[in-house]
C-alpha cells in the first residue's frame, strides 16, 4: 500500500488526530491497486475516480525518490480543468495539509512538490496540441471527450503510467483500440457503492434512480451502455466566442438554495447559434442577478416567468427582461426548437457542456424512453430553451407572441402593485 494511504511515521500522530475532508474509501484502494502501465477507470456517479487518481498523483510526486519527474492532468478544455481536477487537487492538497503558495505557479498551472517533481494542468483539444513535451505520468480526465488520435499521441509520449478515467456513457476508442487488444491494460469500474464518504442524501438521490433503466446502469452501476434518452446531441465545442458573433438574447433560469440560477447568453454567427456561460451559482439574490446583467451588454433576457416578482424587482433595475411564455405542451415544443439549431457552446461553459451531456428524457419502468425530459441538469438547459424560442421576432407569429409577452409582464407588473 502506498505511503499516501498508511502514511509515514512522522505524518501518522497528525493523521490521527484530525478529521479529513477527503477520506481513505473503497475506491481510492483499487485504484493504488492497479499495476499495468495503462490504467483505465470507469464510474458511476460520485464513484470518487478522479479524486481517487489525484491522490495517487499526490503520492508518487511525493515519495518518488527520483527527482523531476513531470506528470499532466489533461482534458478537453481548461475552464473543465479549473473547475473540476485543478480544484480537487488544490481542495485535497490543502485538506491534508500539503499546499504551500510558493510552490504553485499560477500561469503555467503547475505545482512543484518538495521533491522536485512536478504536476501541470493543461488542456490539450486538438492533434497538434498533443505533440508537446514528454512526460513521465499522464492522466487523462473525462477520456472519452478526446478523439482518439489525441489521446493515442499522449500515450506515446509518457513513459511511465498513463490514467484515464470516464463515465461509461457510450461505448468509446478505450474499448475499441485498448481493452482487450493490449497486454498492459488494466481495467476497474467503480460506482457510488465503493465511495463511502458519501452521505446518505445523496445515495438517497442516485438510488432514487434505480427504476430508470437508461440512467441506472451508467451512472448508477458505472457498466457500459448507451443513453438513447440524450435530449441533446451533436452540440459542437468551441475554444472561443468569435468576434462576429452577434448578441441577440439572454436567458436566465432562477434558482437559490440547491438548484444554481443560470444565465446564459445566445449568439447567432454563420447561421448558426452560440451558446456563452455567463453565471451558474446557486445563492444568487436579485441583487447580484442584476449586478452582473449591469456588467455585460444589454440585450433581451427572456426568464423563467414562474417568478414574476423577481422578473418586476429586476426590470425596474433598468435591465430588459420578460416572462417566457408557458403552457401547455410549451416545455417539449422548446426543446424542438433547440433541436433544430446548429448549437456551439464555448469551452468556457462548464456547467452548460455537462447538462448538456447528462439531460435526458425519462425512461419508464419498461425501458422505453417517454417526451418527458427529467427534472435534473435542467438549469442552464431551461435557461437556453427560454431564449432561443424567443427568436421568433421576424415572423408574425413572433410579433404576436411578444405581445403576449408585453401582456402578460403588465399583468404581472398590475399584480405586485395589488398586493402592496
Amino acid at each position: 500500500m502506498s505511503e499516501l494511504l498508511t502514511k509515514s511515521k512522522e505524518y501518522e500522530q497528525d493523521f490521527l488526530d484530525r478529521e479529513f475532508t477527503f477520506r481513505v474509501v473503497t475506491s481510492m484502494e483499487k485504484v493504488f491497486a492497479l499495476t499495468k502501465r495503462i490504467r483505465g477507470v470507469s464510474g458511476g456517479t460520485s464513484a470518487s475516480k478522479t479524486i481517487s487518481i489525484l491522490v495517487w498523483l499526490i503520492d508518487y510526486c511525493q515519495v518518488k525518490q527520483e527527482r523531476d519527474k513531470l506528470c499532466h492532468v489533461v482534458s478537453e478544455s481548461f475552464p473543465h480543468l479549473e473547475s473540476g481536477a485543478m480544484l480537487d487537487f488544490k481542495n485535497i492538497m490543502k485538506d491534508r495539509g500539503y499546499w504551500n503558495d510558493n510552490l504553485w505557479h499560477e500561469t503555467k498551472h503547475e505545482y512543484t512538490f518538495e521533491t522536485g517533481n512536478q504536476l501541470r494542468f493543461m488542456s490539450v483539444d486538438s492533434y497538434g496540441k498533443a505533440h508537446g513535451p514528454r512526460r513521465d505520468v499522464l492522466f487523462v480526465n473525462e477520456a472519452n471527450n478526446l478523439e482518439w488520435k489525441i489521446v493515442d499521441q499522449l500515450i506515446t509520449r509518457t513513459r511511465e503510467t498513463v490514467w484515464l478515467d470516464w463515465n461509461p456513457s457510450e461505448e468509446f476508442w478505450f474499448y475499441t483500440e485498448l481493452l482487450n487488444k493490449r497486454e498492459d491494460v488494466d481495467f476497474l469500474t467503480l460506482t457510488y457503492l465503493d465511495n463511502e464518504a458519501l452521505d446518505q442524501n445523496t445515495i438517497a438521490e442516485i438510488e432514487s434512480h434505480k427504476h430508470d433503466r437508461n440512467w441506472w446502469p451508467v451512472y448508477g452501476l458505472g457498466k457500459l451502455g448507451v443513453i438513447e434518452s440524450r435530449i441533446y446531441k451533436d452540440w459542437k465545442i468551441i475554444p472561443e466566442l468569435p468576434h462576429e458573433a452577434k448578441l441577440v438574447k439572454r436567458g436566465l433560469d432562477f434558482g437559490y438554495t440547491n438548484d444554481p440560477t443560470a444565465i446564459i447568453d445566445i449568439y447567432t454567427y454563420n447561421g448558426g447559434i452560440i451558446l456563452d456561460e455567463v453565471a451558474y451559482q446557486t445563492r444568487m439574490l436579485n441583487k447580484d442577478i442584476i449586478d452582473v446583467c449591469k456588467s455585460l451588454e444589454k440585450v433581451t433576457m427572456i426568464a423563467d416567468s414562474s417568478e414574476p416578482k423577481s422578473i418586476e424587482e429586476i426590470s425596474l433595475a433598468g435591465i430588459l427582461i420578460m416572462p417566457a411564455i408557458k403552457g401547455p405542451g410549451s416545455i417539449n415544443k422548446g426543446i424542438q426548437k433547440v433541436q433544430s439549431e446548429r448549437i456551439s457552446v464555448t469551452a468556457r461553459s462548464v456547467n452548460t457542456i455537462k447538462e448538456y451531456r447528462n439531460y435526458l428524457f425519462v425512461t419508464d419502468k419498461n425501458g422505453n424512453v417517454t417526451n418527458e425530459p427529467t427534472d435534473r441538469n435542467n438549469h442552464a438547459m431551461d435557461a437556453i430553451r427560454y431564449a432561443i424560442n424567443a427568436l421568433r421576432s421576424v415572423t408574425q407569429e413572433g410579433a404576436a407572441e411578444k405581445q403576449k409577452v408585453r401582456m402578460q409582464l403588465n399583468r404581472n407588473r398590475a399584480e405586485l402593485r395589488s398586493t402592496k
